[in-house]
């Protein structure tokens, strides 16, 4: 499997100082990513998993095929929001580092 690409702290939180373009464009491309009800869903559930990664195995529930499944995990792994590993013929997903507390701290208005 390629590198992928971990998520950075993007930026000082929207109340203290204005984005950059760059950090426009990196921010807009992990909200477009999870504008969509599925791959909401899909983040959610591996973010949200007690081991902190999902094997794309377990997830079949989510009123889509698996062929839809995987490409939408596909576009959050473009984004930066999830890593992925492959294990044999599986592949196990998480949260890409800092990416909850980079968008957390994005939205922040007590800093």
């Amino acid at each position: 499997m390629r590198a992928l690409r971990e998520a950075e702290p993007c930026c000082a939180p929207l109340t203290r100082q204005e984005l950059t373009p760059g950090e426009a464009e990196r921010v807009a491309a992990m909200f477009k990513a999870l504008g969509d009800p599925v791959r909401l869903r899909l983040f959610s559930r591996i973010a949200s998993h007690p081991d902190g990664e999902t094997c794309v195995c377990e997830i079949s529930d989510v009123g889509v095929s698996q062929a839809t499944v995987s490409h939408h995990l596909k576009k959050l792994r473009e984004v930066g929001l999830l890593v992925g590993e492959r294990r044999g013929t599986w592949v196990y997903y998480r949260v890409a580092p800092s990416v909850l507390a980079a968008l957390s701290c994005l939205l922040d208005q007590k800093v």
